[in-house]
C-alpha cells in the first residue's frame, strides 16, 4: 500500500503525536459544554447570535452564506486538507480492493441506508414524540421566488420579518440534517480512529484524499436527489456553492500552501511544527460553530430535551450498520486486518464539518437540519471509540496481524 506520509517519519512519530489530543479525547464533553454555552448565550443575549447570523452574503435580499460560519468552517476544513499529499492518490490503484470497498460503501450504500433509517425513526416511530404538528422555518432555496402561501415539496412559503421562508414539518428538517451527514464520508477524525485501531495509515490517508476529491462531484447530486425524495427543498445552486466554499476552497488552499511551505521550510518542519500548530484549530473552530448553532436552538432543546435522543438513535444505528457491513465485506474480500479496520471506520464515521456547513447554508443556522448535524458530532467520539475497541478485539478474524503498517 502506498504511503501518503514518509514511512520512517510515520514509525518515529507513531504513538507520540497521532493519538487523541485533549481536544479529541474529550470532544463529547466540549460539545456538551458548547451546547450549554450556546443555550445560555441565546437566553441572555439573543441579539448577539442574531447579529452574527445576519453577517451574510445576500443574493436578492436573501442570506446565502453566513460569513461567521464560513470563516469557522474554513478553519475546520483547512487543517484536514493541508495534511493530504494528493500525489499519492495516483498510487491507490495498487490496492484496488480496499479502495473499491470504501468507495462502494461510502457512496452506493451509506447515503441510502441513512435516508431509510432516518425516515423510519423520525417519520414513523418517533413522529409522535417529535410532534405531528411541529414545524420548522428554513431558508427558501437559492434562486427560488414563490409567492407567500405557495407550496414547495412538503413546505409552505411564509413571510418572517420581511423575508420569505419555507415552513416544513420539523421531523423532515431533522431528516434533511441526517441526509447531509449520510452523504459526507469522514476525512478528519478517521485518521485518529484508524491509528487507534492499528490500521494501515497509508490506506487511511489515501482514502481521505480520494473522499475529498469524490465529494466535489457526488455530494451535491446525491444530496439534491435524496432531499427531493424526502419532499424537502432542493437548492441545487446552494448545494454547489456550499461544495465550492466548504470543500473546494480549503482543498485548493491546503494544496497550494502545503506545496509552498514544504518548498520554503522543508518537509520535517511542515510535519513537526506546522501541523502540530494546526492540531487544535479544527476542534476550536467546530466548537465556536456549535455555540452559534445552539444559541438559536436553545428553546427547542429546553422545551423538548429528548429531541437529541430522537435524532441520535437512528444515527447510532446507521453508524453500526455501516461499520459491520464494511467490516464483513472486508472479511469476505480476504483483506488484511490493517486494511479492513480503516475501511470500516471511514464508512462508519461522518464528515460532520461539511454537513454542518451545508445545513446552515441551505436551511439556516436555526434550522432543525443544522441541529441534526450537530447531534452527529455529539455521538461521534463515544461511538467510534466503541468501534475501535471492537476492531482491536476481533483482529484474529483476519488471520495473522502485522504489527507494522505496510
Amino acid at each position: 500500500m502506498a504511503h501518503v506520509i514518509d514511512k520512517n517519519s510515520s514509525r518515529k512519530n507513531r504513538g507520540k503525536d497521532k493519538g487523541l489530543s485533549v481536544f479529541e479525547r474529550y470532544l463529547t464533553i466540549w460539545v456538551v459544554l458548547c451546547i450549554v454555552g450556546g443555550i445560555v448565550l441565546g437566553k441572555l443575549a439573543p441579539g448577539v447570535a442574531t447579529y452574527l447570523d445576519g453577517l451574510a452574503i445576500y443574493v436578492n435580499k436573501a442570506p446565502v452564506v453566513s460569513i461567521p460560519i464560513a470563516v469557522c468552517l474554513f478553519f475546520m476544513m483547512y487543517p484536514i486538507m493541508v495534511k493530504i499529499d494528493f500525489a499519492e492518490v495516483l498510487k491507490a490503484g495498487k490496492s484496488i480492493r480496499p479502495v473499491g470497498l470504501t468507495l462502494f460503501v461510502n457512496w452506493a450504500i451509506k447515503p441510502f441506508t441513512m435516508y431509510a433509517i432516518s425516515l423510519l425513526f423520525l417519520g414513523t416511530l418517533f413522529h409522535g414524540f417529535i410532534g405531528p404538528d411541529a414545524v420548522d422555518q428554513v431558508k427558501m432555496p437559492f434562486g427560488l421566488d414563490l409567492p407567500v402561501g405557495a407550496t414547495y415539496g412538503a413546505g409552505t412559503v411564509i413571510q418572517v420579518e420581511g423575508l420569505k421562508m419555507l415552513e416544513v414539518p420539523l421531523w423532515r428538517s431533522y431528516l434533511a440534517g441526517c441526509i447531509l451527514l449520510g452523504i459526507a464520508p469522514c476525512t478528519a477524525m478517521v485518521l485518529v480512529w484508524g491509528y487507534l485501531a492499528k490500521g494501515n495509515d497509508g490506506h487511511t490517508l489515501v482514502m481521505v484524499a480520494i473522499n475529498s476529491l469524490t465529494m466535489l462531484f457526488l455530494y451535491g447530486p446525491l444530496g439534491g436527489f435524496l432531499l427531493g425524495v424526502g419532499r424537502l427543498p432542493v437548492p441545487w445552486q446552494a448545494l454547489l456553492l456550499s461544495i465550492a466554499i466548504y470543500v473546494a476552497l480549503p482543498l485548493v488552499a491546503g494544496y497550494l500552501s502545503r506545496k509552498w511551505i514544504i518548498g520554503v521550510k522543508g518537509d520535517v518542519w511542515f510535519k513537526e511544527k506546522f501541523l502540530h500548530f494546526l492540531t487544535p484549530v479544527t476542534i476550536i473552530a467546530l466548537l465556536t460553530t456549535l455555540v452559534l448553532l445552539f444559541s438559536f436552538k436553545g428553546d427547542v432543546i429546553v422545551s423538548n430535551p429528548l429531541t437529541i435522543l430522537w435524532i441520535a438513535i437512528p444515527l447510532f444505528i446507521q453508524t453500526n450498520l455501516i461499520f459491520w457491513l464494511a467490516y464483513g465485506l472486508s472479511k469476505a474480500l480476504k483483506l488484511q486486518y490493517r486494511d479492513a479496520a480503516p475501511s470500516a471506520m471511514i464508512g462508519a464515521s461522518n464528515h460532520f464539518e461539511v454537513a454542518i456547513a451545508t445545513s446552515t447554508m441551505l436551511f439556516g443556522l436555526s434550522s432543525g437540519a443544522a441541529l441534526a448535524t450537530v447531534v452527529g458530532v455529539l455521538i461521534e467520539v463515544p461511538v467510534m471509540l466503541m468501534l475501535v475497541r471492537i476492531c482491536l478485539r476481533t483482529q484474529k478474524w483476519f488471520g495473522a496481524v502485522q504489527s507494522e503498517n505496510c
